[in-house]
């Protein structure tokens, strides 16, 4: 008789009183899943940590790059392409925004530098400039991503409607995307 390696792991876990004591075993009832780092939070970061947004975004503009082509063969549905785009488009200006964060920290800490004579004017007007560019940037990927969240919304309420139509759906499910919409048409203060 030949042990794979999972047959290994229950002959090995069941005789393991450590395995069971610290919760791992099948008879604790312990049955979920152990929570892996990447499902936590897709949450943008306060200040951000630039390389880390940026290899989300290199992540998301991957995952999206083949994904209308799976589409068209029936692999992926096309919400999920969808989603793929509109993940890009978040990364964007998650990191057009944390890019912004860190330069006016960069602006603030030219001025104390100025005040105590350190760098001349100039190179803080030349940091104040690279500011206002990428708070130009910073809105324009905003305002993209706002526009880009509105179309999904209401392609999300349009999908629904068709499959309530259809007898497939539900009702709530309508609700709770017209919900969406009208929250995402609301101006922001």
């Amino acid at each position: 008789m030949r042990l794979c390696w999972h047959d290994e792991f229950v002959v090995n876990s069941q005789n393991d009183p450590d395995f069971h004591a610290a919760g791992h075993g099948l008879r604790s009832g312990n049955r979920e899943p152990p929570i892996l780092k990447q499902n936590l939070s897709d949450e943008p970061l306060p200040n951000g940590d630039l390389a880390r947004l940026e290899k989300q975004l290199e992540r998301a503009k991957q995952n999206a790059a083949g994904a209308e082509r799976l589409y068209k063969i029936g692999v992926l549905a096309k919400m999920e392409v969808e989603q793929r785009l509109l993940k890009v488009i978040r990364c964007e200006s998650d990191l057009a925004n944390a890019r912004v964060g860190r330069a006016k920290d960069e602006v603030a800490e030219k001025e104390s530098q100025l005040a105590t004579g350190e760098i001349t004017r100039d190179e803080l007007e030349s940091v104040k400039t690279a500011l206002a560019q990428l708070t130009e940037a910073s809105q324009v990927a905003t305002a993209k991503r706002e526009r880009a969240e509105l179309e999904a919304a209401e392609a999300n309420l349009r999908r629904q409607q068709k499959l309530l139509k259809l007898g497939i759906g539900q009702r709530s499910d309508v609700t709770r995307a017209e919900e969406k919409l009208a929250e995402l048409k609301t101006p922001k203060n």
